[in-house]
């Protein structure tokens, strides 16, 4: 009985070694694909990562408001280092004497979000380490016919060189966002206006390449 349990426990062995070589294997096959710059692979991970977000526990040192932003991000572009998602953000209401009172307008909540946003993109993606990580926030907006619209409201470009910079532990999220260059605009009484998303960097676009003249025979 005893030599029968030992070679079952030896063959068990064997199986656990051959998954971890398999897996140690794929996730070199990845590392290396994503740091050549091959877009489907990047791309894949992205959406890996974003749907592993968005049904994670929320950590409890991360407000829920924030953790929404992060779960709700959807991937918009990517190339080799560079890394492009959206979210959305609104207000946040408390009730004060019976009374629903905006404590956090969209931008506010946005600036978290993408505080948080910049420092998983560019350090929490497996198997790759984007050179860039742009998160453009969105929010609703209601106009005078009442018709809703979805406008961004924040845009922000951030590099691992200007991360380098940033003390994640002390500074706030505006301090951070700042760091980065982020782009918003303000009305006169301070509430969040509709802008244009940066456009993608000029290193990171598609290589356009002209199409070749049709030889003309006699």
């Amino acid at each position: 009985m005893m030599p029968w349990a030992v070679a079952g426990l030896f063959i068990l062995f064997l199986f656990v070694a051959y998954i971890i070589v398999q897996g140690t294997r794929s996730a070199m096959a990845w590392r290396k694909a994503a740091e050549e710059g091959d877009v489907g692979v990047i791309r894949d991970i992205l959406d890996d990562a974003i749907k592993g977000w968005s049904s994670q526990k929320r950590p409890k040192e991360i407000r829920v408001e924030v953790w929404r932003g992060i779960q709700g991000m959807q991937a918009v572009e990517v190339a080799a280092g560079y890394v492009h998602v959206s979210t959305n953000a609104a207000s946040e209401y408390r009730q004060d004497a019976g009374r629903w009172v905006e404590v956090s307008n969209p931008l506010q909540e946005g600036t978290e979000i993408t505080a948080k946003a910049v420092d998983m993109l560019l350090y929490e993606l497996p198997h790759y380490r984007p050179d860039a990580a742009q998160i453009d926030v969105y929010t609703q907006y209601r106009d005078q016919s009442g018709v809703t619209h979805h406008n961004c409201i924040l845009s922000t470009l951030a590099t691992r060189e200007q991360a380098r910079n940033v003390d994640w532990d002390e500074w706030t999220a505006t301090e951070i966002v700042t760091e980065f260059g982020g782009v918003s605009k303000l009305s006169d009484t301070g509430r969040p206006l509709p802008i244009e998303p940066l456009p993608t960097p000029e290193q990171y676009r598609p290589v356009e390449t002209e199409a070749p003249t049709p030889e003309v025979t006699a």
